[in-house]
């Protein structure tokens, strides 16, 4: 099982640090709006080795059967490692070469309240609300924390529809025996 959570969880870290990377080398030209777009449906990519792992876990290791339970662990373990990995790839390459992310964050947020025709009230309640985020995003453990949390739904997603479609009861050889006596 080891073998297999750690080549399809490093295969997922992977791609989703290889594909963070290039979308963050093009962040000026995409944007806040679409990086979003773009950064999901890399992790709806990377997670996919999720439901490939458990399918390996089940055909190659245990049989061909794979109980809910035990589908859910493999698929939640590959699906950790590669969140690892993109937490790794932002704390120790993108962030130190963007410390100025929060500010351009809070900017952009704030910009995209007052387009949408948001009230002097809002706009100060949204000020205040990101100001509080730069004073945290200077906490590694809140980076940390709030990076992770960005694969985990998509993740989990992944995870439980993996478990529900790969998991396969063993069969109880003494039924098929009184089934063919039965038919004969």
């Amino acid at each position: 099982m080891k073998r297999i959570v750690w080549t399809f969880g490093l295969i997922s870290g992977l791609v989703l640090s290889v594909l963070m990377s290039i979308q963050m080398a093009l962040h000026d030209r995409i944007g806040f709006d679409r990086g979003e777009i773009i950064g999901y449906t890399t992790m709806v990519l990377a997670f996919l080795m999720v439901y490939f792992g458990v399918r390996s876990y089940r055909d190659d290791v245990a049989g061909g059967t794979v109980s809910f339970g035990r589908a859910l662990a493999v698929g939640f373990c590959i699906m950790m490692i590669a969140s690892l990995c993109y937490v790794a790839t932002w704390e120790l390459v993108w962030y130190p070469r963007m410390a100025d992310f929060p500010e351009k964050y809070a900017a952009h947020e704030l910009a995209k309240a007052k387009a949408s025709g948001a009230s002097a009230e809002q706009l100060a309640a949204q000020t205040r609300q990101m100001d509080e985020f730069k004073k945290m995003y200077k906490n590694p453990l809140v980076i940390f924390g709030m990076t992770l949390l960005e694969p985990l739904p998509v993740g989990l997603v992944f995870v439980l529809a993996s478990a529900a479609i790969l998991r396969r009861k063993r069969r109880d050889t003494s039924d098929r025996g009184l089934l063919a006596a039965d038919a004969g």
